[in-house]
């Protein structure tokens, strides 16, 4: 009888056992895909703020006929359309298909790609279009939001149209890439465009094929990365490391110094321009925009005599907001703000 009691007991502790499991497994597997679920909407986030900075009020990025794929391995993001509203700017958007994805033991990085066309209205008559063969991007979170972010794009033929003027403007470039980082309470950024070609309407010709980098930090703006900074580049101040175009044949100008934006947006800065090839570089102009053949005469005649009869010239280009002057006397015209 004795026998028979502990044997009952030994099958109902058995049994509790078997049931404890049961609902830890089932524990464990509601948790992860909780844990799922919320990394997936966390990427949808940091993809869309991303595309669109979110954190300053009045900005919306919104995706059509979402999905989320890849469960349980991989976190996945699908959308047949990505819209962007800036109802403060005036600026609205739309882009296509968007598909983006994250392993589940790293979703702080993450992949994305964007179909074409896109379309960019602002309220002041400007709409841009762009079309593209290939648009890539990586980029890693951390605390801080998004650290760092790289885009390639393959194949950017873009054009704009003011309303107001009736001017347009068409662009494209055989390739693009755009890198940034946080470096601590910086910003820094790289970007280079291969085989870009401009055409603006009514002017005489397009601008030479060209090839062009940048190089440059914006200090204390790390918040540009994802928007967390609401005040843009106003009222910012850096370091131009390089920028760099090269139209071929060893023609290449090149550009550094430090820079600043006041409230406005105008720019002010001293740079050093160096210019490789001067006399090819002004035949190019002249042919570009034979209007102000003379008046390139002029300027490199002038930069030649401060290079002492040299081809190759290194001028201080300074900027007093907005203002463009060589060695501060020699007037050049004035930069728009941004």
């Amino acid at each position: 009888m004795a026998a028979s009691s502990r044997s009952g007991s030994g099958q109902s502790s058995s049994g509790k056992k078997c049931w404890l499991l049961g609902g830890g497994i089932l524990l464990v597997i509601a948790l992860y895909t909780g844990g799922w679920f919320y990394a997936a909407s966390a990427l949808k986030t940091t993809v869309l703020k991303a595309i669109a900075p979110r954190d300053q009020a009045g900005v919306s990025g919104e995706c059509s006929d979402i999905e989320f794929r890849g469960y349980p391995f991989r976190i996945g993001l699908f959308c047949s359309k990505v819209d962007v509203d800036d109802s403060v700017n005036g600026v609205s958007a739309t882009f296509g298909a968007l598909r983006s994805a994250a392993q589940v033991y790293a979703p702080g990085n993450i992949v994305w790609e964007l179909d074409s066309p896109a379309e960019i209205r602002t309220s002041n008559g400007l709409s841009i279009s762009a079309q593209w063969a290939n648009l890539q991007s990586s980029l890693a979170t951390r605390l801080k939001g998004i650290d760092r972010s790289s885009i390639l794009i393959e194949g950017l033929k873009a054009t704009a149209v003011s309303s107001f003027t009736g001017q347009t403007v068409s662009f494209d470039a055989a390739r693009t890439e755009i890198h940034l980082r946080q470096n601590g309470a910086d910003l820094d950024g790289a970007i280079s465009v291969q085989d870009a070609n401009t055409a603006i309407t009514d002017w005489p010709q397009v601008f030479p094929k060209l090839s062009a980098s940048i190089d440059l930090t914006v200090t204390g703006k790390a918040g540009l990365i994802d928007g967390s900074d609401p005040n843009g580049l106003n009222g910012a101040a850096g370091e131009l490391r390089r920028i760099v175009a090269d139209i071929g044949d060893g023609k290449v100008m090149t550009l550094t110094g430090p820079f600043s934006f006041d409230e406005q947006g105008f720019l002010s800065g001293k740079f050093k321009l160096e210019i490789e090839r001067l006399g090819p570089w002004g035949d190019s102009l002249k042919q570009t925009f034979p209007d102000i053949a003379s008046t390139v005469n002029t300027a490199t005649k002038l930069l030649k005599s401060l290079a002492g009869g040299k081809d190759k010239v290194s001028v201080d280009l300074v900027v007093d907001h907005g203002n463009a002057t060589v060695s501060g006397f020699i007037p050049l015209g004035r930069i728009p703000p941004i």
